[in-house]
């Protein structure tokens, strides 16, 4: 937790963290096609080695653009939402809390009325499809002996990935019943590895290899149109477009435009709010269907606690899986190599956080993410923090 906070700190006191350029010399793209392909194993089948090294760092390089491409956005809507209640003969609080985090709100922000916010979200990826990516159990390629449990050939691949993404939003509010609004992220991202072949327990350094990169990330712009409200409750179409402003090379962005429709549910019985929200994405890397749901509960007037979850079923999307086959000279031994294959991937995340109103309409919003699926890359604890103002109130 003091590493976040150090990091987000400098992040906000140096905005120039994140024009530095991209490391001279390979992309990230190709350091990992490098760390995974195999140098030392005689497999006497090239072409092999190289249709699975392909396949192996192509999926680990969109797992890590999808993570981009699909990067939760803090919801359009402001915490505070405001209506003219003709009882009261003035305007007052819509809803006691605050709000899902990532789930948007059937509401909109009000007519005329403006929000912006800026968050830090920071994550160290430790897993890919299950395996570990840090320990080194990870195995490229492999030679054993039938009948053997353990090959004794074998390279393994470490890798460390980071990523540090600040996403700046607003939402401006074109009537009562329709808003408009978009998020620019920034990202930074480092990747450095290392492959070890292990001869019969023999442990020989085969390669390394490191890469960084920061700019731009996908832009987002959204609109909500408000199709029913009755209070607090209400009914909303939604569609958010991802635009291919990252670096494909760098594995900043996803290369391709997407659009996602949405519809949002909400439902607020004080001091509870529930919130829905189901979208399908097209185009970008994968068609993807995405759904979330949100809890909130108004713990105070200034203080709201919310639990979320976040899916996606992605299509076509590769799935690292070992494939076995004889080697073509040796009697009694067979290749093991990495590679992937196209398939469905569901992943889900668990959200669990605050959002606290510290002075006027300025409200600070703290969150932890964690995977509860193994497909794709997966961090540990994932932790968000936004800043969020909304104007005009």
């Amino acid at each position: 937790m003091q590493s976040f906070i150090r990091r987000a700190l400098l992040t906000v006191a140096f905005g120039t963290l994140w024009s530095w350029p991209a490391a001279a010399g390979q992309s990230v793209r190709e350091v990992v096609a490098f760390l995974v392909t195999n140098r030392s194993i005689p497999t006497d089948d090239f072409v092999r080695d190289d249709e699975a090294a392909q396949a192996t760092s192509e999926a680990i390089a969109d797992f890590l653009s999808i993570e981009l491409a699909t990067l939760p956005i803090a919801s359009s809507a402001s915490g505070f939402i405001y209506r003219f209640d003709p009882a009261l003969g003035t305007v007052s609080r819509l809803t006691d809390s605050f709000g899902a985090f990532f789930t948007e709100r059937s509401m909109t922000i009000g007519d005329s009325l403006a929000s912006f916010s800026i968050s830090y979200r920071s994550a160290s990826f430790d897993s890919v499809d299950g395996r570990n990516l840090r320990d080194g159990t990870l195995v490229s390629t492999a030679s054993i002996l039938r009948g053997d449990l353990q090959p004794f050939d074998v390279e393994t691949v470490s890798l460390r990935v980071d990523l540090d993404t600040v996403t700046a939003a607003g939402t401006y509010g074109v009537t009562d019943r329709f808003e408009i609004g978009g998020a620019v992220p920034l990202v930074r991202l480092r990747l450095r590895g290392e492959r070890i072949d292990t001869y019969r327990g023999r442990q020989s350094p085969q390669a390394s290899g490191s890469a960084s990169a920061s700019g731009l990330g996908d832009v987002a712009l959204r609109a909500k149109y408000n199709v029913v409200q009755r209070a607090a409750d209400g009914v909303a179409a939604a569609v958010e477009a991802r635009l291919p402003t990252g670096d494909e090379e760098q594995l900043l962005g996803a290369g391709r435009a997407s659009v996602k429709p949405r519809l949002l549910l909400s439902l607020e019985r004080a001091p509870f709010s529930v919130d829905g929200d189901i979208g399908y994405s097209l185009g970008g890397l994968a068609r993807a269907f995405e759904y979330s749901g949100g809890v909130s509960f108004a713990a105070t007037t200034r203080l709201t606690v919310v639990g979320e979850l976040l899916g996606r079923r992605l299509e076509g999307v590769g799935r690292l899986i070992e494939t076995t086959q004889p080697h073509p000279r040796l009697i009694n031994v067979d290749t093991i190599r990495l590679t992937s294959v196209a398939d469905a991937t569901h992943r889900l995340m668990a959200v669990a956080g605050f959002k606290w109103n510290v002075a006027g309409q300025w409200l600070v919003s703290a969150s932890l993410a964690r995977s509860l699926t193994n497909a794709g890359l997966n961090a540990g604890w994932v932790p968000t923090v936004t800043l969020d103002y909304a104007l005009g109130q």
